[in-house]
């Protein structure tokens, strides 16, 4: 089941594309990781999702809904933190939260203490938000949007500015709202922080959506390997399976073998090679990191 579905979403400021075309699908139980870098379009296409900002063309679907009417009773089942959240400097945890469950009509009082409690903030006693550091703030935030049980939440750059314990403290919860049943769209800059969450990802540049892979795509697009090129690639897969014992291998082309097995002395690989009557023409590793996968693709789109 798709929980957001949006088609060719496009909006401009002064004439300029910030959102181009847009379209993508997250389904139900996807954490789905929309990167990109600062200005790439992200939180534009987040406010879009969340009629902070209108569009100027294309449609959007939330739980299957696209009529307007329904489509803002749609978004009564999602929650956002984007970009700072809203909150009262000179009120505590609590009374933050009171707040905002009064604005929203949540009848049941004890969403605040559930919420709190989901966040790691429940003994913060009277201490006022002015006080809290960095991360417990990103946390407040979440627990706003964490207030009303929804079944859909949007967390723009959630990480931003933390410290490596607040990093690993907001991914952690981020594992958790999904292991209760939350699907989320989560922002950020940085691909390694997205790959040790999310599912699915979506990388973004300049308002438009360059690419769109699965996880297992994403460790495909990444997987470290050793390239071979030869002159018969067909007798030396032969060679690389019974004399070397490589398991793990495809061919990538009609003089390419990448080995995916660990080898620990290329050099016994060509010196096997030429001993069979085979011309090793190259033998190298390949394949990238997450960043340097990331910057081949934006840059690709220069």
């Amino acid at each position: 089941m798709s929980i957001l579905k949006t088609q060719n979403l496009t909006k401009r400021y002064g004439g300029r594309p910030a959102v181009d075309n847009v379209s993508l699908t997250v389904e139900k139980g996807d954490i789905f990781g929309l990167i990109g870098q600062n200005g790439a379009g992200k939180t534009t296409f987040m406010r879009l999702i969340t009629s902070l900002s209108r569009p100027d063309s294309g449609e959007i679907s939330l739980f299957g809904e696209t009529e307007p009417a329904r489509l803002t009773a749609a978004r009564t089942r999602m929650g956002s933190v984007i970009e700072a959240p809203a909150l009262f400097e000179n009120l505590t945890a609590v009374q933050n939260l009171e707040y905002y469950r009064i604005q929203r009509g949540i009848a049941d009082k004890s969403r605040v203490d559930e919420a709190l409690k989901t966040v790691s903030l429940t003994d913060t006693g009277k201490k006022k938000f002015k006080n809290f550091s960095l991360g417990m703030r990103q946390r407040l935030g979440l627990a706003v949007a964490i207030l009303s049980n929804p079944d859909f939440l949007i967390l723009d750059e959630p990480t931003n500015g933390l410290d490596p314990t607040g990093i690993i403290e907001m991914r952690d919860l981020i594992r958790r709202l999904s292991e209760e049943g939350i699907t989320l769209l989560v922002s950020s800059h940085l691909l390694s922080e997205l790959a040790q969450v999310a599912n699915k990802y979506a990388i973004i540049h300049n308002g438009r959506l360059l690419k769109s892979l699965t996880q297992e795509e994403l460790q495909e697009e990444c997987k470290q390997a050793l390239s071979i090129t030869v002159d018969d690639v067909d007798r030396a897969a032969v060679i690389l399976e019974t004399v070397l014992g490589v398991s793990n291998y495809k061919q990538v082309s009609g003089s390419e073998l990448r080995v995916y097995d660990k080898i620990s002395d290329p050099s016994e690989v060509t010196f096997r090679l030429s001993q069979e009557g085979i011309r090793v023409a190259a033998i190298k590793e390949v394949g990238d990191s997450l960043e340097d996968y990331y910057t081949k693709t934006i840059g690709g789109a220069e």
